[in-house]
């Protein structure tokens, strides 16, 4: 006796639409101004120390935040991120783990404005 197959059958119009979208995630459609990302790119605060980690060629500027964390400004698909990841070693090298997160021009703008209220908090714990 054959099996049943007991899946709901996709009309050839939804199965299209399935088809035709993408898994990579909503996309922004107000990146940020140029202006704002070359600002993050050229400023610094001074509390971590300049990376001398890049490979030759690396233009990404970077900062050692602790031993195995690193933060950079990168650009991946036209836009700009800061990147904050653990990286760890691996026949010499250090790589990037998984372990991290990348910011928005715009998160990053965000974040830099609830510091202080961070602070106060961190004071009071």
């Amino acid at each position: 006796m054959p099996k049943i197959n007991k899946r709901k059958k996709v009309s050839d119009s939804e199965d299209e639409k399935s088809a035709s979208s993408s898994d990579s995630g909503p996309e922004d459609r107000n990146p940020p101004p140029k202006d704002e990302a070359k600002k993050m790119a050229t400023a610094s605060t001074g509390s971590a120390k300049k990376a001398d980690q890049n490979p030759p060629g690396d233009s990404e500027p970077s900062w050692q935040l602790d031993k195995q964390r690193v933060l950079k400004v990168r650009s991946w698909r036209g836009r700009t991120f800061i990147d904050i990841r653990e990286y760890y070693e691996k026949d010499g090298k250090q790589l990037p783990g998984k372990k991290g997160i990348s910011l928005s021009a715009s998160q990053w703008i965000k974040l830099k404005s609830v510091i202080p209220e961070v602070d106060k908090a961190l004071e009071e714990v």
